[in-house]
């Protein structure tokens, strides 16, 4: 039984809502149910993708729980706990179906970090997005260096990180930090239709689509088409490519088991 995170799902869709109000906050027992939820998931044939948003609507997430923060000031257990985040965030990012992440208002910090985990961002108008940490003497240390940097590029990332500034949800757009901005309260129901035009397909093409796209955009090229090439074998061999093309031969609807 989960304290802070709800999980709903309908139409092959899991929503889960980060519920931790007034501003949602990712303190630690929030990373540790995030977690134990996306283990859950992993392994639900049921689920083909997973919505994640948070409660009410002054905040996705604002960041960590800054009061946790003097716990760790002096601990020489500290690098532990920060590789603690960095695996709930690698789980969510390396997560074998397809994320998205609704941005509802303030995804600020750690907030930020989880938008960035997930494959895809939905933005309300009114959010704001940003990594501030440096107002604080600190820096992202849930992977806020490395994925905003490959997302957005190198200098675009430092001037964020450098200002500590947020950006409005236009200029996220913009930028390619958000994939799409819609009117306050929609984001929800928008992420939902992506999701559908996403859950029709096989979990298992997207799952390797997923990998293809992850894992070879930080190799070389030859390497990452010798991936793409040895997932492309692998899905040849799936019960639903079987399906996929008897489907588009006999000129019906397919019917995917996610297997």
């Amino acid at each position: 039984m989960t304290r802070f995170i709800k999980v709903k799902k309908e139409n092959k869709v899991a929503i889960i809502t980060i519920d931790n109000p007034p501003l949602n906050v990712i303190s630690k027992q929030v990373f540790k149910e995030l977690g134990e939820t996306f283990t859950e998931l992993s392994n639900d044939n049921e689920t083909v993708a997973v919505l994640i948003t948070g409660t009410g609507d002054m905040a996705f997430a604002a960041g960590a729980d800054i009061k946790e923060f003097p716990n760790l000031m002096g601990n020489p257990n500290m690098k532990e706990t920060v590789k603690e985040g960095h695996a709930v965030f690698t789980m969510i990012d390396q997560f074998p179906k397809p994320t998205i992440a609704v941005l509802n208002g303030l995804t600020l910090g750690g907030g930020c970090e989880l938008a960035l985990a997930c494959d895809l961002r939905v933005a309300e108008t009114q959010i704001q997005i940003g990594l501030p940490e440096v107002k604080l003497g600190l820096f992202p240390g849930g992977g806020g260096t490395q994925r905003l940097s490959r997302l957005v590029g190198n200098a675009k990332a430092k001037e964020i990180i450098f200002t500590g500034d947020p950006l409005d949800a236009k200029e996220a757009e913009k930028i390619g930090l958000v994939n799409k901005v819609v009117e306050q309260g929609s984001g929800l129901a928008e992420a939902k239709l992506l999701a559908s035009r996403i859950t029709r397909h096989s979990l298992q093409a997207l799952s390797r689509i997923k990998k293809a796209i992850n894992d070879g955009s930080e190799a070389k090229l030859e390497e990452g088409l010798e991936l793409e090439t040895n997932l492309f074998v692998e899905i040849f061999q799936t019960e639903d490519v079987k399906e996929g093309v008897s489907a588009f031969l006999n000129k019906r609807k397919p019917s995917f088991v996610h297997r």
